[in-house]
């Protein structure tokens, strides 16, 4: 493929690098996308299942070092998942 910069005419490209050019721009958008999902899990059952710990320690873990993560209204807890990730790398991290 010859290079093309942001100089090069439109009317200079073959049909397949205008394809190509669209389909690279698409890619980038779909990344882009996919990164501002958030992921959410619920309750304590939630945190249980994500970490894998008993209930005694979830509820140590959202009173803790998860609490950035976890918003809480009620009775009803949601826990940002790449956020309480986040906290718990950082938790282990600091360990010896």
């Amino acid at each position: 493929m010859k290079p093309i910069s942001n100089e090069t005419p439109i009317s200079f490209l073959t049909v397949g690098d205008f394809m190509e050019l669209l389909n690279g721009r698409e890619k980038k958008q779909d990344i882009q996308i996919q990164n501002n999902i958030k992921r959410y899990t619920y309750g304590l059952l939630g945190i249980r299942n994500l970490f894998n710990v008993s209930h005694a320690t979830a509820q140590a873990y959202k009173n803790t070092f998860l609490k950035p993560a976890v918003s809480q209204n009620g009775r009803k807890l949601v826990v940002d998942i790449d956020l309480a990730m986040e906290l718990f790398n950082q938790k282990q991290s600091g360990r010896k």
